[in-house]
């Protein structure tokens, strides 16, 4: 899709990641384009998947969840049952936010929010019960040095 996308489009992305609430009318004067044209634009991307969703950003400090750990997962289990299981169980977990696959030393990562370490400490038990794990590592962000969901386009 990205070589369909032209420059007006990607300036319509940037401005929808910025703020999905803006008026049509503001996004098609800050693209250069009338509203019908810009709204279609608009439903195009929406309708071919590059915009999946328009999400709230929430205050993780006034939602008192201050606390980020991110969890590496080594397992000796690398069958399609034991991963549909862990899968399964980790991301009914709420407190994980994201969750990946990896390569090298780490099998899964996943970054989890919490309000404490206490609350941190439910979640580990709960995650260590979704299935077989040979290694659990936690790693707690001490600063958000940068935090942004705006794709580079």
């Amino acid at each position: 899709m990205s070589e369909i996308l032209d420059p007006i489009d990607r300036r319509i992305l940037r401005e929808l990641q910025a703020d999905s609430t803006i008026a049509i009318a503001d996004l098609a004067e800050r693209v250069g384009l009338s509203q019908t044209p810009c709204w279609k634009r608009v439903k195009r991307l929406t309708d071919t998947g590059v915009i999946e969703r328009r999400v709230a950003l929430l205050d993780r400090d006034k939602l008192d969840l201050g606390l980020v750990v991110f969890v590496s997962v080594r397992t000796a289990r690398h069958d399609d049952g034991w991963l549909e299981q862990f899968a399964k169980g980790a991301s009914a977990l709420q407190e994980v936010v994201e969750f990946y696959r990896m390569s090298g030393e780490t099998d899964y990562l996943l970054k989890v929010i919490v309000r404490d370490i206490a609350a941190y400490d439910r979640f580990y038990k709960r995650l260590i019960a979704a299935a077989p794990l040979t290694d659990v590592s936690s790693s707690f962000a001490m600063e958000q040095i940068k935090f942004t969901t705006a794709l580079p386009l």
